[in-house]
């Protein structure tokens, strides 16, 4: 079972009625940008694909690389890397295009790998650290997983702005 079967199952389980549970679980999906490791809710995703060709557009901020057709629907294409301040933006065998629904809109986010479908009770989710500094919000909180690791877990609608979406049309 990959872990895209791995997503799917629990997708399905977060759509079921809820049993009698002792603990509330997050249910996310893990990935790395640059050496980091990041999380998402995996309600957010839309789908997780191989890279496929994109068009460049001008005008639009680095991280942006532009757009490409996904069965039909354009969608823009977001370098997290290059968002994050990551200078690797080599896309190889293991980078993948995270669509996820962005303030709803369709979007593609570049990330370089991904980790593992993670559960995670509520209670090990804390609050971004005091130091944290950033006007864009993006980090919903930081996760200890059994393991050891900590993770970052993004919050979907602030990785980016309506405008860095949908450019203005005037």
């Amino acid at each position: 079972m990959g872990l895209r079967d791995i997503v799917k199952k629990q997708q399905r389980s977060l759509m079921e009625p809820e049993k009698k549970k002792t603990e509330e679980i997050v249910q996310l999906v893990g990935f790395l940008v640059g050496e980091e490791e990041f999380a998402v809710p995996i309600l957010s995703i839309q789908e997780i694909i191989k890279p496929i060709e994109w068009t460049r557009v001008p005008f639009v901020p680095d991280y942006v690389l532009g757009v490409f057709n996904l069965r039909g629907n354009v969608l823009p294409l977001i370098d997290l890397r290059k968002k994050f301040g990551v200078l690797n933006d080599e896309i190889d065998e293991n980078s993948r295009f995270i669509v996820m629904k962005i303030k709803g809109e369709d979007v593609a986010c570049v990330i370089d790998k991904l980790t593992s479908a993670i559960r995670i009770p509520k209670k090990d989710i804390l609050p971004p650290p005091d130091t944290y500094l950033n006007e864009d919000d993006i980090i919903e909180g930081v996760g200890r997983l059994d393991d050891g690791r900590i993770i970052t877990i993004l919050k979907v609608d602030n990785l980016l702005k309506k405008e860095e979406i949908v450019p203005n049309r005037d």
